[in-house]
């Protein structure tokens, strides 16, 4: 790749075309036709269909998140000095997106016939292998979003694409892949999920490329000398806004993820019908647009983001708690009604909590002078992996100290923390993310000051 200077653009306070937001939403059904597929069906394929051991999956877990800590700051810092005819973010999209496609198929290449040690072994090296190549993917991807405009509401309506699109793919996901890895392997589950992984790997680099040819970078750094990495760190921690969307970012990583590898298992094990969560996921296909969509009226209403994505926290918490008192198979109506609730204010929490993070990069760039989009969403992004380390691997430490066996009927105790990580934890941890992010502090017109600081530096 040959590297020259972009020319700089002036005006940044821009609306972005409609097709450059549907480009960045389509990044993000490519993001969750990889990671979210991971997230939810990765672990029960590791332990119902490759025997590998709950205890070995949380260990895996944890372990890979040691590696995230390391490699997140790395390539965050990476994009943030790669220069390109196309831009810092973009270049990433274009090259890592089929490199990440071809590890995820390797991911799922493991096969039950192989021993336990080279399962194991095979598990660790392919996934964090595949951590790697996500982060070189996602991060560039999420940083891209503050590099389009410095239009707060333009902001807004990028998130929302992103979210709306989002949550669309993530109900597709959960809705066709059972069905499509009966289709591909019938009674062989490991062919299916092979083949579905390819399926899902063609996806996602295609989305990325849709996003890298139809978006454009207008928000160029700084000209400035070599930032070290302690004045990075320091500048991040006096970036308050930053810190606390840091915290809710670590949150919604436990909660989500940890709740997310739990549903197959929930539906196989304690309602007793695995293809409930087929008809479970198509449920929610409405209330997730309509959560996603709802995101920008209630921000116009409030002012701030942080707190809309508080008020979203506390709908999705009230929501499960009330859903843990009803089971799909007894109590159909009320448990699917907040199954709906629940997901409605989830995807206005996602656009939310994903729409701050480019706010935050300004603050602190008007705070402490230190402008570095990728470097900071790396930890915005390690926050989150974090959080799905804890999550998941808490979920399979739990259920392997309970005695769980795989494709059998669990034991109450079993029963009962499935039970419990379906509903009422994450909702409890809901409410606590709520109560985080309400002390989040810019507002819409706190923005717009700072945005006007910034330029008058900038051309005085």
């Amino acid at each position: 790749m040959s590297y020259t200077a972009e020319p700089k653009q002036q005006d940044t306070n821009i609306k972005v075309p409609l097709i450059s937001k549907i480009a960045y939403g389509m990044g993000d059904v490519g993001c969750n036709f990889s990671w979210m597929f991971v997230g939810n069906f990765l672990m029960i394929f590791y332990t119902d269909v490759c025997g590998i051991s709950m205890a070995a999956v949380s260990l895996l877990m944890l372990v890979s998140r040691f590696w995230d800590a390391i490699n997140d700051p790395v390539i965050g810092s990476l994009s943030d000095r790669t220069r390109s005819r196309w831009g810092r973010y973009r270049p990433w999209l274009l090259f890592g997106a089929p490199a990440t496609a071809v590890v995820l198929v390797l991911t799922f290449w493991a096969h039950p016939t192989w021993s336990d040690s080279a399962k194991s072994l095979y598990m660790y090296i392919t996934y964090c292998v595949l951590v790697l190549g996500y982060t070189c993917v996602n991060i560039p991807y999420g940083t891209l979003c503050g590099t389009l405009t410095q239009n707060i509401e333009e902001r807004a309506k990028i998130n929302t694409s992103r979210s709306v699109c989002a949550m669309i793919a993530i109900n597709i996901i959960n809705i066709i892949t059972l069905p499509l890895i009966s289709a591909f392997g019938g009674d062989n589950a490991a062919r299916g999920y092979l083949l579905v992984t390819v399926l899902y790997g063609g996806i996602f680099t295609l989305c990325h490329w849709f996003c890298f040819a139809k978006t454009k970078e207008v928000v160029q750094p700084p000209e400035r000398k070599k930032v070290s990495l302690k004045k990075q760190l320091d500048a991040a921690l006096q970036n308050k806004p930053y810190l606390i969307a840091l915290a809710g970012q670590f949150l919604f990583g436990v909660t989500l993820y940890g709740r997310n590898a739990d549903l197959l298992y929930y539906f196989k094990y304690v309602e007793g019908n695995e293809n409930l969560f087929t008809i479970y996921s198509m449920i929610l296909i409405v209330p997730s647009i309509l959560g996603a969509a709802a995101f920008p009226f209630v921000f116009e209403k409030l002012g701030n983001k942080g707190h809309t994505a508080s008020l979203f926290a506390a709908g999705t918490g009230v929501s499960l708690i009330a859903l843990y008192f009803f089971s799909a198979v007894s109590s159909p109506i009320p448990f699917y009604t907040f199954a709906a609730l629940s997901q409605f204010f989830f995807c206005g929490f996602n656009t939310a909590i994903y729409a701050i993070v480019p706010d935050c990069v300004e603050y602190g760039e008007w705070k402490t002078g230190v402008r570095n989009d990728g470097f900071q969403y790396a930890f915005v992004s390690l926050g989150n992996k974090l959080g799905m380390a804890i999550g998941t691997s808490a979920l399979a430490g739990v259920l392997s100290t309970l005695s769980f066996a795989p494709n059998q009927v669990q034991n109450a105790a079993v029963q009962n923390a499935m039970h419990y990580a379906f509903s009422l934890l994450p909702g409890v941890l809901w409410l606590i993310t709520a109560i985080v992010l309400f002390f989040y502090r810019i507002s819409k017109r706190s923005y717009n000051q700072i945005m006007s600081e910034l330029n008058a530096k900038k051309t005085g």
